[in-house]
């Protein structure tokens, strides 16, 4: 009996060439877009399940109160890593202090490179449970070893062995080859953050913090990671530590209430702190991009739901022979699942083969290492799992519909399928057209945003300029002449120092007082040190005052504010005031337009900006716009080789580097852009079919009508009508649906564009648009058919 229901389903399939392809074809695309957006949530939810004790682990965060507002923040002093071990020992198996992600420039012999690294305590490969190639993880309470990432060390040594072999850092300090770990795959945050070695805290501690900064409660300067106890409560044990360093800090530091709690490592990736509550963040994607999956598979069944019934008058006379001749209703339903598993199953392997033309420019786009699963047993049990259910939903409706005919109407010659049995298949097109123009509206949305916050004035000039990581003191000892030679090759219009790159600024002071103060208010700035052409060279523009100057020898106790900064203070005459800093006291001498350094689409926060005799972290150069960037930098390098032979030269444009603040937002605009032309061209695929049923079904309808004097353009309106019909109520119903979602989404943003109502009404004209060129084919083709073949009996 099986196999009989098999042999009639496919002669079924064969038999209906155009109709098969329709159905296997929207399946296949459906099952493939889902499998690629499983894919993309199954890497996003095991994110750093790489680490054995992931659950148990966590980044010690805390949260400061200021001006009402409470920011959740990664530093956190470095002498609380002692002090959690003294006082809370027992809570925890391993607590790890940790600098921040710094880039350095690793040597052996001939051989450097430019890497990113961290600098922990001994107990870190431990924590992150480092899988070790070669050497040992337990040697970094040596201040002179280092571990390198298996990348790294082929990266200097090649294919050789490292261990014990020496590597100097920034053209200094000699370490020791340890141990080298396999590199953690691109799901972790070790691999985000691009920690290619882990250097010894003890010489980090000790060389580059300095004594005082270990009994400073309120210098936020370093990270820490822990792992609990076993069996123990993550939430409790955070309640325990809440009060940590509010216990340490001077009354100052107070203020902003500083209180700890523990981030799991389970959280780290996928969600967020706003004003001290963990929302979701990545994890809104997630569940946006699972939506979609399953609304375009959702698509093609219905597609095939659709069709299937359309064609029901055509299958009434075979289910009423097979009923007369003693078929049972539930025969009946099994041969009509059939059907569906076969294209399913068929749908599925051709959804294998799309996947697989598809990964490498959707790991493109995602940023993503994706690859099919080929040897879990979970993929081919969730495919075939996946298969069975797609196949039992999209052969639900047509195998319980159709079996429900009455023989003795169908052989009779008197059944009709009647108007009420089109209003699911209306229901069901009204349902894909929602969720397409959902989708085109959302993705305009998503560029629109994007263009917004790419719009936006940055308060200097990106164009030329070029930001070069110090890494070591070759170039500063040296600054004055370095700069002298590079105005002197016409290769440049000037050159600054500062401690950030303009693109990106990390550093905060607090505890600062000026006139009219609030003495409750605990405060918090923005604070970048610059050489004296700093602002020459980025182009900042002032709103009052002036410029630092060489004129000025008063200048080095002076500072210049950004807006933001003027608004914050509730300065309403800034220049000139007195402001107390560091137990000094700075004189303002300009404000300057707000620069973006951060996010493009958050406010600005208030700066400050003050000249810096230190080493700062970033050299900033504006190329003659006279000269080529390729022929300056040609000069530019020249120069920097000769004060800093030692130094690999490497760049960035601060353009490029902006531009990739845009990257994530893009990346999803993108992937909503693919898969939004996808449940199109699912939809249309359905459209099509249903219009050529639609024209065969009426057929001497129209042959009468074109006898009668019936235009070409009057039959393509009279057919089109009812699809028109449908796509105008799906836009009643996807506009408010769509207008709710997305103004959610930006209510993410605190500058962002608005939802115009241009958007909706492309959205719909664009709809009503694509459905008219799918049905026009099989109603031009229809309308001009001779009317004398048309009306011919069989």
């Amino acid at each position: 009996m099986i196999k009989n229901y098999f042999k009639i389903a496919w002669r079924n399939l064969v038999k209906n060439k155009t109709l098969s392809f329709i159905n296997i074809g929207g399946l296949s695309v459906g099952m493939a877009v889902a499998i690629l957006i499983s894919l993309w949530i199954w890497d996003e939810l095991s994110f750093n399940t790489y680490h054995h004790n992931y659950k148990n682990i966590a980044q010690v965060l805390v949260n400061q109160t200021r001006n009402g507002d409470i920011n959740t923040e990664y530093g956190i002093p470095a002498g609380l890593g002692a002090e959690l071990r003294k006082t809370y020992g027992n809570d925890f198996k391993y607590v790890v202090m940790s600098s921040f992600p710094s880039r350095h420039i690793l040597a052996a012999g001939d051989k450097k490179v430019s890497s990113s690294g961290n600098f922990m305590e001994a107990d870190a490969p431990k924590l992150y449970s480092l899988k070790m190639i070669e050497g040992t993880g337990n040697s970094l309470n040596d201040p002179s070893s280092i571990l390198l990432s298996e990348s790294l060390s082929k990266s200097i040594f090649g294919n050789t062995s490292c261990i014990d072999k020496m590597v100097t850092m920034d053209n200094g300090k000699n370490f020791k080859v340890t141990g080298v770990y396999e590199d953690p795959p691109e799901n972790t945050s070790l691999y985000l953050s691009k920690v290619s070695f882990i250097g010894p805290w003890s010489y980090y501690s000790v060389q580059v913090l300095q004594d005082w900064v270990f009994n400073a409660w309120g210098w936020d300067c370093a990270q820490l990671f822990v792992q609990i106890s076993d069996n123990a409560d993550m939430a409790k044990i955070s309640g325990k530590i809440k009060n940590a360093i509010f216990n340490k800090a001077n009354d100052a530091d107070q203020k902003s209430k500083p209180a700890l709690l523990l981030h799991p490592m389970s959280k780290w990736h996928l969600y967020q702190y706003k004003n001290a509550v963990l929302v979701w963040g990545k994890m809104e994607y997630v569940w946006l991009f699972g939506v979609i999956g399953i609304f375009v598979l959702l698509l093609a069944c219905i597609n095939f739901m659709n069709l299937s019934t359309a064609r029901s008058e055509k299958r009434a006379k075979e289910v009423g022979i097979r009923k007369a001749v003693g078929s049972l209703r539930s025969q009946l339903i099994k041969q009509f699942f059939c059907e569906s598993l076969i294209i399913a199953t068929l749908s599925f392997m051709l959804s294998i083969l799309l996947v697989l033309a598809a990964i490498p420019w959707f790991n493109k786009v995602s940023n993503k290492e994706l690859t099919i699963l080929w040897d879990k047993p979970l993929f081919w049990l969730a495919g075939l799992g996946f298969t069975f259910f797609t196949g039992m939903i999209a052969g639900s409706y047509p195998a319980f519909y159709l079996s429900s005919f009455k023989p003795v109407k169908v052989l009779k010659g008197t059944f009709k399928a009647g108007a009420l049995a089109a209003i699911p298949r209306k229901v069901l097109v009204v349902v894909q057209f929602t969720v397409s123009i959902v989708l085109i509206i959302a993705t305009i949305v998503v560029f629109k945003q994007i263009e917004f916050a790419e719009n936006r004035p940055v308060g200097y000039s990106k164009d030329g300029l070029v930001n070069i990581a110090m890494t070591n003191d070759d170039l500063h000892k040296q600054f004055n002449s370095f700069r002298n030679d590079l105005l002197a090759s016409g290769s440049i219009a000037e050159a600054a120092e500062s401690t950030e790159p303009v693109t990106g600024n990390g550093n905060n002071v607090g505890g600062l007082q000026w006139k009219g103060k609030d003495p409750g208010m605990a405060d918090d700035f923005g604070i970048v040190g610059i050489t004296l052409e700093y602002g020459k060279t980025v182009g900042w523009q002032f709103v009052a005052g002036r410029d630092f100057s060489r004129q000025f020898l008063t200048d080095s106790n002076s500072i210049i504010l950004n807006e933001a900064a003027v608004e914050y203070m509730g300065l309403k005459n800034p220049v000139g005031e007195t402001v107390r800093m560091n137990n000094n006291n700075y004189t303002v001498i300009g404000v300057i337009k707000n620069m973006v350094m951060n996010s493009p689409y958050e406010p600005v926060k208030q700066t400050i900006f003050n000249l810096n005799k230190d080493k700062g972290g970033s050299l900033n150069i504006k190329i003659n716009p006279n000269v080529s960037a390729h022929q300056a930098l040609i000069k530019i390098e020249t120069v920097f080789k000769n004060y800093s032979p030692s130094i690999p030269f490497n760049y960035k444009f601060a353009d490029e580097e902006y531009a990739k603040k845009f990257e994530g937002e893009e990346r999803i605009g993108k992937l909503a852009r693919f898969f939004t032309a996808l449940a199109i061209f699912i939809s249309c695929l359905g459209l099509f079919g249903m219009a050529s049923f639609m024209a065969e079904q009426r057929v001497k309808e129209i042959g009468v009508r074109k006898v009668l004097g019936a235009s070409v353009f009057g039959l393509w309106r009279l057919m089109s009508k009812d699809f028109v019909v449908m796509v105008v109520i799906s836009l009643f119903v996807a506009t408010p649906s769509a207008w709710w979602m997305m103004h959610n989404w930006l209510k993410n943003y605190t500058y962002r564009t608005d939802l115009s109502w241009w958007v909706f009404a492309i959205s719909g004209l664009g709809a009503l648009a694509i459905t008219l060129l799918t049905i026009s084919y099989q109603s031009i083709k229809a309308a001009i058919a001779n009317p004398v073949k048309s009306l011919k009996t069989e």
